[in-house]
């Protein structure tokens, strides 16, 4: 944390608690003080008291080595440190309770010698009592100091927090300054946010000193966590891009997301003669050519919601289309042409999957003939397998194909050679009987002779 080094200068002058200060040093003390709240957007009143804090703390560390001790209390609790808002003097007071005998007089006051501070005192209050400072010294001013930065940071970081806690849910642009450890630190104004490594888009590569527009997710122990593969971001994208959303007249009613390949978003519209796709879309598809630029390579697929759950089923399974839903509690059998089961299933199942993630339904696909094609996940698999593993699946099952197939290879190319093993044995027979029909050609050649 950077701050005006003409104030750490003057502070440790004043450290001093030299009664010779002149009114030029204290003014431009006060001057420094000024000048740091404004510089960072604290409250003076905050800074005084860290210097308080701190003041105290120095003195106790001069004066008896420590600040607590071995039983972690405070040492010399009784004392207290006060500035001069208005001359920028440091006092030092012992709080002393009023008794009638004293037996520590570290702590307690007679009520005789109290009296003479304060004619109105009685037994059981509390007076304050101010102390030479000259114990006070250089070593004492230094660790002070270590005291108000670790204040002032923290005041800093408390204000930057209460700026944003009531900005979750929000897009702002951001800064990217650095990768650390997998994950993205941006600045955002005054506060530094961080991105970790499972709410960035996976097929996207951050470049030093770009913005990049991002979703403030959360809030949690004092940092500032960003995403842009949340649903939301994408939510918050359409409010951008689109004037009919922001304004409620097209309401986005579910998302299903799989950041950086592909979305599904289901709209409708409140007001008759407002078409919601149209909207989102944009003259030209200016609006949604905006927002893909903004997330990448990924696709987003704009769906019409409808109350009717067969006809939202419908349509959350575009482009591929339907000839029947039928709903029976929350499974969802779904009939399509052959030609339209590729589309109707996805690469690697991804539409059925952002399909029932839309539409928190279990769908059932089957063929014109009613058998059942593809079986998507039911409540349990939604509880139980995330994408991946139905990803896993597909392979698995892809995997195990492709050895069935070169297994028939296999035995179709075993066939050709049992089929030249048989012909070869055809074509052994007529040379044997060649070699018959020569040797009784010479027997009758020879009964000729005789």
């Amino acid at each position: 944390m950077k701050v005006s080094p003409f104030f750490y200068k003057t502070f440790l002058r004043i450290l001093s608690f030299d009664n010779n200060i002149n009114m030029a040093m204290t003014t431009d003390f006060i001057s420094a003080v000024s000048q740091i709240a404004a510089e960072r957007g604290l409250d003076k009143e905050k800074i005084f008291e860290a210097l308080e804090i701190a003041i105290l703390a120095a003195y106790k560390k001069e004066k008896f080595g420590l600040t607590r001790d071995d039983e972690g209390n405070v040492v010399a609790d009784h004392l207290s440190v006060e500035v001069d808002r208005e001359a920028g003097e440091f006092k030092l007071f012992a709080n002393k309770a009023v008794v009638e005998k004293v037996d520590d007089e570290e702590i307690e006051i007679a009520l005789v010698e109290a009296e003479l501070i304060s004619p109105n005192v009685e037994v059981g209050d509390v007076v304050q009592i101010e102390l030479p400072a000259e114990e006070l010294g250089r070593i004492a001013a230094q660790a002070a100091k270590q005291v108000i930065l670790q204040k002032m940071s923290e005041f800093e970081k408390d204000a930057v927090l209460a700026e944003y806690s009531d900005k979750v849910g929000e897009v702002f642009s951001a800064l990217m300054q650095r990768m650390q450890r997998g994950q993205v630190i941006f600045e955002i104004g005054k506060a530094t946010a961080v991105m970790p490594q499972e709410e960035q888009l996976s097929n996207e590569y951050y470049k030093i000193g770009e913005r990049y527009k991002v979703l403030l997710k959360s809030i949690e122990d004092g940092e500032v966590l960003v995403s842009r593969a949340d649903p939301d971001f994408l939510v918050e994208l359409f409010k951008l891009e689109v004037p009919e959303i922001e304004s409620g007249i097209v309401e986005i009613k579910a998302v299903a997301r799989e950041a950086g390949t592909r979305s599904k978003i289901a709209v409708v519209s409140h007001q008759e003669g407002v078409d919601p796709i149209g909207s989102c879309v944009g003259q030209r598809g200016i609006r949604i050519a905006n927002i893909m630029n903004e997330v990448g390579e990924e696709k987003i697929d704009i769906i019409e919601w409808n109350e009717d759950i067969s006809t939202f089923v419908a349509n959350a399974l575009s482009p591929a289309k339907v000839n029947d839903v039928s709903i029976d509690d929350e499974t969802a059998t779904v009939t399509v042409d052959a030609d339209q089961l590729s589309l109707a299933i996805g690469k690697e199942g991804q539409n059925v999957r952002l399909a029932w993630k839309l539409t928190e339904m279990k769908i059932d696909i089957e063929g014109p003939e009613g058998e059942e094609l593809v079986e998507e996940t039911d409540e349990e698999t939604k509880t139980e397998e995330s994408p991946e593993e139905v990803e896993k699946e597909v392979e698995e099952v892809e995997k195990k194909d492709s050895v069935e197939e070169k297994e028939e290879t296999t035995e179709e190319e075993k066939e050709p050679v049992e089929e030249k093993v048989e012909t070869t044995e055809e074509v052994e027979e007529p040379v044997e009987e060649k070699e018959e029909t020569a040797e009784e050609e010479k027997e009758e050649v020879e009964s000729k002779k005789e």
